[in-house]
């Protein structure tokens, strides 16, 4: 897929909760280009001298209508704290869309296919966007959000609108109490694919979860992923054939290309 290099206006920034921001961009002439579900953004920070490197962000919603462009950034840093001074007309400059997305069933023949789509904190990011695409597919995806607690949830409402949104939290304040893989849904699961992306134990727990019941399973990592185009070497994962380039082999890997299917 043809990569660009491209100035995106803010359209819209807001804090959703204290340490989460979402991002609405419009290109700054001509339209976005095509993008799916699991691809990423590089977003260079513009005022901060510890980001030397650009920034990778999840795609959180690609609207094709609107000719928009969802970020959720998680701030947490000098350059993500600069992300969240961008104000309405700011323009930021992006390399996009990068990356292996989420496997898609063919457009509207998702016959009824149901998915799992299970993310932990900021990894929700991706899941919106997965969602939407799948439901246009004809396919029903089910939400699981792992969370330290009610007041890290975001977009949940969202989520809702596409399919059944399912919820742990470490602390009990909200949903199950427990881990994501805790869930009672786990019990009588049976999905077409699951699909996650959050914190690494997270998913490699999942992953396992999913082998033992023979359902397919694909993760979205996450790193430092200083050029994403596979020239820095930053964020090189080891596999069972070797290392490989999350930037451009992934960063959404097959469970068993990775290794995680086993106990």
């Amino acid at each position: 897929m043809r990569k660009y290099l491209l100035d995106l206006t803010v359209a819209e920034a807001t804090m959703l909760r204290t340490s989460y921001l979402l991002l609405r961009l419009h290109a700054a002439s001509g339209p976005l280009p095509q993008m799916v579900p699991g691809q990423f953004v590089e977003v260079r920070v513009d005022g901060d001298a510890g980001s030397l490197l650009r920034v990778p962000i999840s795609v959180n919603l690609y609207d094709s209508r609107r000719d928009e462009l969802w970020l959720l950034v998680h701030v947490v840093g000098s350059g993500t704290r600069r992300l969240a001074a961008l104000v309405r007309g700011d323009v930021v400059s992006a390399i996009l869309p990068l990356g292996r997305g989420f496997t898609l069933p063919e457009a509207r023949q998702g016959g009824g296919q149901r998915y799992l789509l299970v993310g932990g904190g900021v990894g929700v990011a991706p899941l919106l966007f997965l969602g939407q695409e799948l439901s246009a597919r004809g396919a029903e995806p089910t939400f699981l959000l792992g969370a330290r607690s009610e007041a890290d949830l975001v977009q949940t409402e969202l989520l809702s609108a596409m399919g059944p949104v399912h919820v742990t939290t470490d602390d009990g304040s909200f949903g199950e109490h427990g881990l994501v893989t805790d869930h009672s849904l786990w019990a009588d699961a049976d999905y077409a694919r699951v699909c996650t992306c959050g914190p690494m134990p997270m998913m490699r727990a999942v992953a396992r979860k999913a082998s033992e019941r023979g359902m397919e399973c694909e993760a979205s990592l996450e790193g430092m992923m200083g050029c994403g185009l596979g020239a820095c070497l930053c964020c090189v994962h080891p596999t069972p054939e070797g290392h490989l380039c999350v930037c451009q082999e992934g960063p959404v890997f097959t469970a068993e290309r990775l290794g995680w299917t086993q106990a």
